[in-house]
């Protein structure tokens, strides 16, 4: 009796263990612990011919972060020259598009309208956006078509050509000075008497712009500030003057005036002298 007692709790006892280990196996592991809303892996991949689960083809997740794709929209070019640009490149450029037909007067180194128009005539002529202005893939086709300018041809001797007058100069007697151009029309009534070269002042002492008037003449003057001479001065604004520059005529562009405009063809501004009386129009203009 006592030995069938001893073998029922041995069995009881067996059974016990037996459950306890069941639910430890049972158990939920870590990748089993995902709430109820998300899907499960082998739920969301499509399955293969054979019945496993299939990655995506460039076997990354789907979910990995990829590279952005490179934006539609170039950034824009970087400009080399634009309008009211001044420097030996500008002069560069003029004396090219000269070459090839773009530019029909002395290069004068200063980026104006007719310098921009130049420009969008090539840019036009290449297919290339018509800016007016010079990028880096404009300024290398230009190159590859035109051979480094000389001596003569960035410093040409002939006179600059004339631009269109200022519409200030079309009547009466008139000075019409155009900074672009680097010319002085002597006018009269709207018809060109006689032009020359001129030079203006630098970017600290630059040359007054506007309608004036000559208040004053004098064949042989010095200036009292610096001390120099100045013939055949023709005063329109306080101290600047029209006048006789043998600097201009010995170095060029590559020199400036205090303010004054300069001409270097002494033999055509002593006869601008004789002409002009105090009280013509002076038209400083670009």
């Amino acid at each position: 009796m006592q030995r069938s007692s001893v073998i029922r709790r041995a069995l009881v006892a067996a059974v016990a263990v037996a459950v306890v280990t069941g639910c430890k196996a049972q158990a939920a592991g870590p990748e089993e612990t995902a709430s109820p809303s998300a899907p499960s892996s082998s739920a969301s991949a499509p399955a293969s011919p054979s019945g496993e689960a299939s990655t995506p083809s460039d076997d990354k997740p789907s979910d990995a972060p990829t590279t952005a794709s490179p934006s539609s929209s170039a950034p824009a070019a970087k400009v080399l020259m634009k309008d009211g640009d001044e420097n030996k490149q500008v002069r560069e450029l003029q004396a090219r598009l000269r070459q090839i037909g773009y530019f029909d007067r002395a290069p004068t180194g200063f980026y104006g309208t007719m310098t921009g128009g130049a420009v969008k005539g090539f840019q036009k002529k290449r297919e290339l956006p018509e800016t007016g202005s010079v990028d880096e893939t404009t300024w290398q086709k230009l190159v590859a078509m035109t051979h480094e300018p000389t001596a003569d041809e960035l410093k040409p001797s002939t006179t600059n050509k004339l631009d269109k007058p200022d519409a200030r100069c079309m009547t009466g007697r008139v000075l019409c000075i155009s900074k672009e151009s680097r010319t002085l029309a002597w006018m009269i009534d709207g018809k060109v008497v006689s032009s020359m070269d001129v030079r203006f002042g630098s970017e600290n002492t630059p040359t007054r712009e506007g309608t004036f008037q000559v208040n004053s003449k004098s064949r042989n003057h010095v200036s009292t500030i610096y001390h120099t001479p100045m013939p055949f001065a023709m005063f329109f604004s306080g101290g600047q003057a029209v006048h006789y520059s043998s600097d201009f005529a010995a170095r060029g562009y590559n020199g400036a005036s205090h303010g004054c405009v300069n001409v270097r063809d002494r033999g055509k501004v002593s006869s601008l002298f004789d002409q002009v009386k105090v009280g013509d129009k002076v038209v400083v203009h670009w």
